[in-house]
């Protein structure tokens, strides 16, 4: 049972970092040519694509933190 757990685990965190690079790769070329203009104040929706790589993002996280509970939890 231990082996499945971490076997999860490293598939989850994986998957989680290159959802992280994703997001972050299009929030950098945003301000490229002078940040927002007409006084947004840095808030932005998330819309499309954006919002999916979120979504999935925050379910990864959720069950990194249970697999990473679960693998300290369960007896090896």
């Amino acid at each position: 049972m231990k082996f499945y757990l971490d076997i999860a685990l490293i598939i989850v965190s994986v998957t989680l970092i290159i959802m992280v690079v994703l997001q972050s790769r299009g929030v950098g070329l945003g301000g490229l040519g002078g940040g927002d203009v007409g006084g947004g104040g840095g808030y932005h929706v998330r819309r499309g694509i954006e919002r999916l790589l979120f979504n999935i993002t925050i379910g990864l996280s959720i069950a990194f933190f249970v697999l990473a509970l679960l693998n300290v939890t369960v007896p090896g």
